[in-house]
């Protein structure tokens, strides 16, 4: 059986100090591109909040925050802070 880690709450503001340069494996959930997408739409429109689960080098994080633009690599979040895609574990409503 694999043990369960929970990320640390982190606000936003602290994601710029995160280094992310381990390569860290883990299963990502398949569909994470969509949801992101689907989760930036939501975000530009209506503003809607969502918890993105991440890796950084100093362990798993989470933030509650909107999604303002997916691009290929990254996801920009408000305030020009960003998270390499190839670093989220997963998306999910607040």
């Amino acid at each position: 059986m694999q043990d369960v880690i929970s990320p640390i709450q982190i606000e936003k503001e602290t994601i710029p100090h995160l280094t992310f340069k381990n390569d860290l494996p883990f299963d990502q959930d398949p569909g994470i591109r969509n949801k992101l997408e689907q989760a930036t739409h939501l975000g530009n429109i209506g503003k809607v909040k969502f918890h993105i689960d991440f890796y950084s080098d100093s362990g798993l994080k989470s933030v509650q925050t909107t999604i303002w633009a997916t691009g290929k690599k990254f996801i920009c979040l408000k305030g020009g802070v960003w998270i390499p895609i190839s670093k989220i574990v997963d998306i999910r409503f607040v």
